[in-house]
């Protein structure tokens, strides 16, 4: 009796390792690549606009703009699409989509296109994905689409989407990407309504947490400070208490995507991390 139990003991671990290691063989590739989507401005000084409790004295930070490609299997996600080509003199040196094939992806093999926010150094080049499903926080969806759309509200470069000629997603809560929980949109309002963030799951580097604009620097996210220019506050800090505790809980590394400190963060282009 006690072989028998043996040996079917070893029958149920040789399956879960063989179930295992097939689910593990079947598992998607997933990397994450950092573009530059804007030219970095000179140093700004962050007290007035950036802190409604004026936390920041004198202090001046440089912010860049950054693009993010989501390699899952043999699909593609880009997050944030940067300043538009025609953006001055923060304009991207070189457009998403010429980035993009340096890295030997086209425009039409974009699956999504995840926008943070629908400030204009957030959206400049959607309008280059237009086969991609928009994926979007409703309440800044509404805004979008709104009949009067507010200070802040550019409509034109989702045209392809409020149009109905592609695919749109509003987003009212987080949303699991790939259905797998590799990379997952979370909701984060209060910087604009339908604010969100995203966390990529990475097999080598681990979490990944890239803020949108829940911060925009590291005193600004240490301290949870709100812009005066924000919807809400009490959002605002609702959001970040929320971020901060799943960074915590998930040992993730956060990224302010508008902060140059957190560049090195990631492998520098075309490298990707993994």
């Amino acid at each position: 009796m006690q072989r028998i139990l043996a040996l079917l003991a070893i029958g149920v671990c040789t399956n879960a390792f063989v179930s295992f290691s097939a689910a593990a063989q079947g598992a998607p590739e997933v990397t994450l690549t950092r573009f530059e989507c804007g030219t970095n401005q000179a140093p700004t000084e962050v007290n007035l606009r950036f802190s409604d409790t004026y936390a920041y004295g004198g202090l001046k930070l440089q912010f860049v703009f950054s693009c993010y490609l989501i390699k899952h299997g043999n699909e593609y996600m880009i997050w944030d699409t940067g300043h538009s080509m025609s953006a001055g003199a923060v304009a991207p040196k070189v457009s998403l989509v010429d980035l993009l094939g340096q890295v030997n992806v086209k425009p039409d093999q974009i699956k999504y296109v995840g926008i943070s926010h629908y400030h204009g150094d957030h959206i400049g080049q959607v309008a280059s994905f237009p086969k991609a499903t928009l994926l979007i926080g409703k309440g800044d969806w509404d805004a979008l689409t709104s009949a009067k759309p507010g200070p802040g509200v550019n409509p034109e470069p989702f045209a392809n989407w409020i149009k109905g000629e592609g695919k749109v997603e509003p987003l009212p809560l987080d949303k699991d990407v790939f259905g797998d929980g590799t990379v997952i949109v979370l909701n984060t309002p209060g910087h604009t309504p339908g604010h969100h963030s995203l966390l990529v799951k990475l097999p080598q580097t681990g979490n990944v947490l890239l803020t949108g604009d829940l911060a925009h620097f590291h005193e600004n996210y240490e301290n949870s400070g709100v812009p005066s220019f924000n919807v809400s506050r009490a959002d605002t800090v609702a959001s970040l208490d929320r971020f901060k505790k799943i960074a915590a809980n998930l040992k993730a590394t956060v990224i302010i995507q508008h902060d140059a400190r957190d560049i090195s963060k990631l492998p520098a282009f075309p490298a990707a991390a993994k």
